[in-house]
């Protein structure tokens, strides 16, 4: 083998190393989105398990007898506890984790 054949080999390899380093990075960019996808999922769940537990111990203990009309207003109760619970009411984020602070939208619905 001559030398010029080495450098092509060797020059061909190292091309096929920074291909392989390219797609290694992009793969790990790919995963740690994915984490951060799984980790605010998994908060979202814990608190809607959360959420839904307490819906349940209220609907036990307050449970309505047959013929009581709900409260009006009762609905605007629920959006607000569950806006301060961490939660959008919304139409453009309804039902998300509310992960910057106070939403706007959300604000100028409970004020109207």
């Amino acid at each position: 083998m001559e030398k010029h054949e080495m450098f092509a080999q060797i020059d061909g390899l190292e091309e096929q190393i920074g291909k392989a380093y390219e797609e290694l990075g992009d793969l790990k960019k790919t995963i740690i989105s994915l984490l951060e996808d799984n980790q605010r999922l998994m908060m979202e769940n814990q608190q809607l398990r959360k959420l839904l537990k307490q819906g349940d111990a209220e609907e036990t203990d307050s449970a309505p007898e047959k013929g009581i009309e709900p409260v009006i207003g009762e609905g605007y109760d629920n959006l607000a506890r569950l806006y301060y619970e961490g939660f959008h009411i919304c139409n453009v984020y309804y039902g998300h984790l509310r992960t910057e602070g106070d939403c706007l939208f959300c604000l100028s619905f409970l004020n109207k």
